[in-house]
């Protein structure tokens, strides 16, 4: 449900995964739910989105439409929460 980022790929990625990072636990909590909830919601372990929250993994496109859902972003929003995600 999600990929590790690379090693290398880190030092190139860390604006971008703290803006998306910011940006979902912003919204998750907007939207009144805990990260156990969210996890529920979208059917992957409390871990993964802790995982997701801070920069350690971005979700697959199919996740990330989940999420977004869940903490009701338009899907025409989507790219204001994972834009790496959307770009790969």
């Amino acid at each position: 449900m999600y990929r590790r980022f690379d090693t290398e790929d880190r030092p190139r990625q860390t604006v971008r995964m703290a803006q998306y990072q910011s940006a979902l636990k912003q919204h998750r909590e907007l939207a009144g739910l805990s990260q156990e909830a969210l996890a529920r919601k979208v059917g992957v372990s409390r871990q993964t989105i802790v995982n997701i929250e801070q920069g350690r993994n971005e979700p697959r496109i199919l996740l990330a439409l989940s999420i977004a859902a869940a903490v009701g972003v338009a899907v025409s929003a989507i790219d204001q929460l994972f834009r790496k995600a959307l770009m790969s």
